[in-house]
Order: structure tokens, then C-alpha cells, then sequence
């Protein structure tokens, strides 16, 4: 098995998630266009300089858009992310340098890319659980409030139990949404704000999690840096990391 290749286990868990193809022509073997696939964004390497033994550059580049575009990667994530524990999520939200040739492509809100301090950028909203495994994953432009992100991120969590984020989150609207939806806001609040809300600080320092989520994240080439034109393909390749995430924690708890 060569570096970066899906693992028996990681292939066997993986493989039911998959699409069915019942007619027309039988699709190329899957294991060895997914090892293709889940090479890329761990090198950041072009597609057409994938090695040979993945099988035409074509052919596994346009799976992975095909798939991106029919929304195959999201279910593979939120079939591997399921499980997760309602017990405590933590939320976050890193910049992400976007290249000038994914800020070539369409402009506006289907790219999700704008223009911070650091240039363009594209923003990853994350939510962790205790683990600091990924439970929900958003795209926002990088000039975008963190604040904007926390309705999308709760929206696609049943019940989120305790919720912590730093300062950045410190609004009244996101305490009262997190707790409408049956959570407990843990945020301190700005330091210039008259009143200061005490957060616990065991509880606090367990925020660490979501940071070391980012810092797996950012060993992904093809993550860390924006290569992708459209936000479907960047997030497909983000959800591609976290579901590699998954299935090694699923082995490794096996």
C-alpha cells in the first residue's frame, strides 16, 4: 500500500457511504480512484500530476467533482460524524490564504472568498466535540463576522449541549440561540464590556481541542492554502480531511 492510500479498515468503513452505479457502464475500481482522490489534498500536488498507478488524472479528478457537486462528500462526512456526542461542542473559525488562481474563478457569494487583511481568503467555520473530531463544517468569505457563521453551525446540530468559543463569539443573539436550541453558552465576553460574564475555566481551556483540529487540518496542503475556484470543491476537499479524520479515529478505537 502506497503512502497516503486508504487502509483495509479506513476503505472498508468508507466504501458503504459510497454511490451505487446498478446500470450503464461499471465504474473503474473505487478504492484506487479514492486513494487518488484522498492524495491530493494531503500533498496539495495538481491532479494531473497524480502518479500513475490512480489511473488517468481525468478520470479521478472528475469523480471528485462529480461527487462534490452532488453532494456525495457531505454525506460521507455526516455519516462518519453521526455518532458524535452531544455532550460539548467548540466552535472556531481559522482564515484561509485563498491563491490568486481560486481567486480567478466566479466571484461573489458561490465562491465564498473575500478580501481580509491578509488578502483573499476564505474562512472554515468548525464545530468540534470533546474529541476534536469535526461535527459540522461551514465556508464564509474571509472578511465575514465569526458571529454570522454560529446559526448555520447550530442549525445542523440537533442539540449541541455545551457550546464554547472565545471572545469572538461574545454576542447576547448567540447565547440565547444556543440555548433555544437546548445548549449552554460558555463565551466570555469582550474586555471593554462593562459587565463581564465568568466563564469556567476548566471548561474554557478545553477549547484547545478545536484548535488542534485546525492545526490536522493545515497538514493538508490543498486545505491550508485555497486552490479550488468554487467554495463546493474547497469544502468537498475540507470534508474529504475531516472524513480521513473520522475513519482514522474509528480504527484506532477498533
Amino acid at each position: 500500500m502506497a503512502r497516503f492510500d486508504l487502509s483495509d479498515f479506513e476503505w472498508a468503513l468508507i466504501c458503504p457511504l459510497l454511490p451505487n452505479k446498478s446500470r450503464g457502464v461499471a465504474r473503474v475500481d473505487d478504492r484506487r480512484v479514492l486513494n487518488g482522490i484522498f492524495r491530493v489534498p494531503r500533498t496539495g500536488s495538481p491532479w494531473r500530476d497524480l502518479p500513475e498507478r490512480y489511473g488517468p488524472c481525468t478520470t479521478v479528478y472528475n469523480r471528485f467533482n462529480r461527487w462534490a457537486r452532488a453532494g456525495v462528500w457531505v454525506q460521507v462526512f455526516e455519516a462518519l460524524a453521526e455518532k458524535s456526542p452531544d455532550s460539548m461542542q467548540f466552535i472556531d473559525s481559522p482564515i484561509i490564504r485563498a491563491h490568486q488562481h481560486a481567486a480567478s474563478g466566479k466571484k461573489g457569494r458561490r465562491s465564498r472568498i473575500g478580501r481580509s487583511r491578509g488578502g483573499l481568503s476564505t474562512k472554515i467555520n468548525a464545530m468540534v466535540d470533546h474529541r476534536g473530531l469535526p461535527v459540522v463544517i461551514t465556508l464564509s468569505p474571509g472578511q465575514g463576522s465569526d458571529k454570522a457563521a454560529v446559526a448555520g453551525l447550530l442549525a445542523a446540530h440537533p442539540a449541541p449541549g455545551e457550546v464554547v468559543a472565545d471572545r469572538g463569539y461574545d454576542a447576547r443573539a448567540i447565547l440565547e440561540l444556543i440555548a433555544a436550541r437546548g445548549g449552554r453558552g460558555h463565551i466570555p465576553t469582550q474586555r471593554d464590556r462593562k459587565a463581564q460574564r465568568s466563564v469556567d475555566p476548566a471548561i474554557y481551556r478545553q477549547r484547545n481541542l478545536v484548535e488542534r483540529f485546525f492545526n490536522k487540518l493545515k497538514h493538508f496542503r490543498k486545505v491550508d492554502t485555497r486552490y479550488e475556484k468554487s467554495a463546493q470543491n474547497y469544502l468537498a476537499a475540507v470534508l474529504i480531511v475531516c472524513s480521513h479524520l473520522w475513519a482514522r479515529y474509528y480504527e484506532s478505537a477498533s
